[in-house]
């Protein structure tokens, strides 16, 4: 889902998204002429590996989330967590499918080795 970069105003406009079974759901709203804030909150559940046992199991998600996406290239240090999208257009699919594998890719331990006191053996 794509939304264009100037047609977001001052007024807060809703959106609905569903990726592989994560659902989000936010505003966008604008914050200056190159700045937008998207808030939302993704539901749902994505599946990922135990990092001990390799076993699947799904994280549930009520995540909150809060983003600033900008227009133009972000030259300061302290605007590391802005998004660019310098074509025009809010891409709100990509927003989301980072989400899920930034998620992806985090530490996971299912319930039972989350629970087991047995030392892991580890290599260097």
């Amino acid at each position: 889902m794509k939304i264009v970069f100037d047609k977001v105003g001052q007024t807060t406009k809703p959106f609905h998204l569903e990726e592989e079974g994560v659902v989000l759901d936010g505003d966008l709203q604008q914050k200056s002429k190159h700045l937008i804030t998207l808030a939302g909150e993704m539901k749902g559940s994505v599946e990922v590996q135990c990092n001990r046992c390799g076993e699947s199991f799904d994280v549930a998600l009520p995540a909150l989330l809060r983003l600033t996406i900008s227009d133009q290239i972000a030259e300061d240090k302290d605007d590391l967590d802005i998004i660019e999208f310098l074509d025009g257009e809010i891409d709100l699919s990509f927003i989301l499918q980072s989400e899920i594998n930034t998620l992806k890719s985090e530490y996971h331990y299912c319930d039972q080795c989350d629970e087991d006191e047995e030392a892991f053996e580890m290599e260097f």
